[in-house]
């Protein structure tokens, strides 16, 4: 596998249908083109995770979280994006159903980490889940990845060295517990 700090290179590889490992500030992610069909199957068959299991995506603007999906609660967007919190919104038909295992939602990710968001602003929305075997531990070092990926786009430790919170925006609930989930729990009581 080859690994280094090369933006423009991981984007590349990205953007040809390629499958990287990038960092954000929870964990070390898997990347590929959230749009392409084939892209999608390969992440499900590098993380032998099953197909029933949807995907989550990463985006780097609100404007490119309003091209996949239907923005709900846009006060709690607002306060905790780029932050380490998945969001669950409806997706819009750019994104495929093999991605969301045939639902009508996504798992978005607007990280907040400066390398991550400068690749995903030359690749377009990037597929957004840990860089391990299903099952397995989440990498938060570049060393800690078992994964087979094209390129291994490395920064270092993950700041958080945990999963995000994920807050399903439709149902206004926490489905996960993670980073900063006593501050996304505080609001959302403030905030109903």
């Amino acid at each position: 596998m080859r690994r280094g700090t090369d933006i423009a290179l991981a984007a590349e590889i990205v953007r040809k249908g390629g499958v990287i490992a990038y960092p954000t500030e929870t964990v070390y992610g898997i990347g590929a083109l959230a749009t392409e069909v084939k892209a999608i199957a390969r992440v499900f068959a590098v993380k032998k995770r099953p197909e029933s299991m949807p995907l989550s995506i990463a985006v780097s603007s609100l404007d490119m979280l309003r091209e996949v999906a239907e923005i709900e609660h846009p006060g709690f967007i607002e306060k905790f994006l780029p932050g380490p919190v998945t969001v669950i919104l409806k997706k819009k038909p750019v994104l495929p159903a093999s991605l969301t295992a045939g639902s009508a939602y996504v798992g978005i990710r607007f990280p907040d980490h400066p390398v991550a968001l400068d690749l995903i602003s030359r690749t377009g929305p990037i597929i957004s889940t840990s860089a391990n075997l299903h099952g397995e531990p989440d990498p938060v070092t570049a060393d800690e990845i078992t994964v087979d990926v094209d390129y291994l786009l490395e920064a270092g430790r993950a700041r958080y060295a945990g999963s995000s919170t994920i807050v399903d925006l439709q149902a206004y609930k926490v489905l996960r517990k993670g980073a900063m989930y006593d501050e996304v729990v505080q609001y959302m009581r403030a905030n109903k």
